[in-house]
């Protein structure tokens, strides 16, 4: 009896664990071309969850996900919501991303339990395609409904955000990354470190750095150095003269990250009770006021 063997031309839907699954994966470009080379599908996947670990939970992670979530609702015109994070959202950095401020919803949970329902019924929401969602305490289980919430929405995006410590657990998520900071020297540019626990293909082994500002933040942050340094020179200028200059307003400082101001009343928040319960819609008003 004669032998054959398959190749994987033979089997071209079979994915092969030495390399990056393809095919039929839904995703949306992460806006980091480094990144999306080493994620399968080249990007951020679509119905399905993305975790996300921190040192601590105020590590900035929002250059690495706004472009993703600017383009998502660039496409969609869904909502994108924000789940219990560690500060309030500075819109002014969001809109500068893409993102509009009627697009924002700020939903605050008090209770760990408060916050895991109101993610979920967020997911279930027709006129929310975006879910970002800090859950530290988040338990195997709990991080399952959430999967199966986003599975069920095919073109959302979830990404839950939990300490660095929870990467010897067990999740569900799709793709699991660490995000940290690097040490860089005084002036020159802010760099995240992303390390890719988990995906399907085979393990990377040494960590990405990835630019830690956008082209438009830096461009922000170049015309305020412009400002900073014209002002300077006029009040030099000015003293020499023996005159007075007035406070030039654009020398202000630029906003550390998203999350640093107060809101502003265009924006919209969502407190969740303690007691949440059931399996209405809960967010589908919110979100269509908004």
């Amino acid at each position: 009896m004669g032998s054959f063997s398959l190749s994987q031309t033979d089997l071209p839907g079979v994915w092969h664990a030495d390399e990056l699954a393809s095919g039929a994966v839904r995703t949306v470009a992460t806006g980091h071309s480094q990144l999306d080379a080493e994620l399968p599908g080249g990007g951020w996947p679509l119905g399905a969850m993305t975790e996300l670990l921190q040192p601590a939970l105020d590590t900035p992670v929002w250059q690495l996900l706004l472009p993703a979530l600017a383009t998502h609702w660039q496409t969609h015109g869904e909502a994108v919501a924000l789940v219990h994070p560690p500060h309030e959202p500075f819109m002014p950095a969001l809109i500068a991303a893409g993102l509009a401020a009627q697009s924002v919803l700020w939903i605050r949970g008090e209770t760990a339990a408060a916050s895991l329902w109101a993610a979920e019924q967020a997911l279930r929401c027709a006129d929310v395609g975006a879910v970002m969602a800090w859950l530290p305490g988040a338990r195997a289980t709990d991080l399952r409904r959430l999967q199966g919430a986003a599975a069920r929405r095919a073109e959302s995006l979830l990404f839950v955000l939990r300490p660095e410590s929870a990467a010897a657990s067990a999740s569900p998520a799709r793709i699991r990354l660490v995000v940290r900071n690097t040490q860089v020297e005084r002036g020159a540019e802010p760099r995240l470190q992303v390390h890719i626990l988990k995906r399907r293909g085979p393990p990377l082994m040494e960590p990405l750095l990835l630019n830690a500002q956008s082209d438009g933040m830096r461009a922000l942050l170049a015309a305020v150095k412009a400002a900073q340094k014209s002002q300077e020179s006029r009040q030099d200028a000015s003293e020499n003269a023996g005159a007075a200059v007035l406070p030039f307003v654009a020398n202000q400082p630029a906003p550390p990250s998203p999350f640093a101001l107060p809101l502003t009343p265009s924006r919209l928040v969502i407190p969740v009770p303690a007691d949440s319960s059931g399996d209405f819609h809960a967010l589908d008003r919110f979100a269509v006021a908004a």
